[in-house]
């Protein structure tokens, strides 16, 4: 759902916006410029502009999760379908293998503490405020080994080379903010739900396609004027033509009632 306009010029970065587009029945419904290099901040505004009519499954890549992002989704009566940041990365070998993540030590609920591969307990030391660029503060507790002392394995599970403390006088922390891994796990389950899949599946054939449509069969390549407000106009004219095409497209093939791609079904 986004794209990115950095304009290159004598080696210089020239000044670009941050595209993103909304799609619905294979339509575009909305568009949202941004000067923010990152998605993470655009998903709230563009989120409560498509409330007004009546968009209630918001689906997206990894590059807009983020903890204030699933709370506003869910108090703004909407339904996220976010691929967690770490959803590629954790089904490879690497990160399975990985001692230093938490996602591979094992955790008691009930005393509250992590369990690293030499059986020693990383437990709750103290609960900590981060505040975020959008002004978010979020809390987070830090888990600290009781004893890193002569651990066979401590150069793998301490990672962290620019730190200043020599590794021997170092002992294992995590950081984890519990209202996020609640809210990913709950997000996980969604997109690998059949819909979920389905509405992902969508996501890349619409979303992303809408703009693969716009600068090759349309040949758009650069907007013409400057200012958010001008290149707003743009796009929606724009998308205006695409949405008309599509139209056409969906007249001629006799597929004007269909909303989702069907998934393919294997044996």
């Amino acid at each position: 759902m986004h794209m990115k306009e950095d304009h290159m010029r004598n080696g210089q970065l020239m000044p670009g916006y941050n595209v993103n587009v909304a799609s619905s029945e294979e339509f575009i419904i909305g568009n949202y410029i941004s000067a923010d290099r990152t998605d993470v901040h655009t998903l709230i505004p563009f989120a409560e502009y498509l409330k007004r009519y009546g968009v209630k499954n918001i689906c997206v890549d990894s590059g807009y999760e983020s903890e204030e992002n699933y709370l506003f989704i869910e108090e703004n009566g909407q339904l996220a379908y976010i691929k967690p940041q770490n959803y590629e990365l954790s089904k490879t070998r690497k990160f399975k293998n990985d001692i230093s993540r938490r996602e591979n030590m094992d955790y008691d609920r009930g005393k509250d503490t992590y369990q690293c591969r030499n059986g020693r307990a990383l437990k709750a030391v103290c609960e900590k405020n981060e505040k975020t660029a959008s002004g978010y503060v979020r809390k987070v507790t830090v888990y600290e080994c009781e004893n890193c002392h002569d651990c066979p394995y401590k150069t793998e599970c301490i990672k962290g080379n620019n730190c200043k403390t020599p590794l021997e006088d170092r002992t294992k922390k995590l950081f984890v903010s519990r209202r996020m891994e609640e809210k990913r796990k709950e997000c996980l389950e969604r997109i690998t739900s059949d819909y979920g899949t389905q509405l992902r599946m969508n996501r890349s054939i619409q979303a992303e396609g809408s703009f693969a449509n716009v600068k090759e069969d349309m040949n758009f390549r650069r907007y013409l004027y400057r200012g958010k407000d001008n290149v707003l106009a743009q796009s929606l004219i724009l998308a205006i033509g695409f949405d008309m095409n599509k139209l056409h497209h969906k007249i001629m093939s006799g597929r004007t009632g269909t909303h989702l791609f069907e998934l393919n079904q294997t044996a």
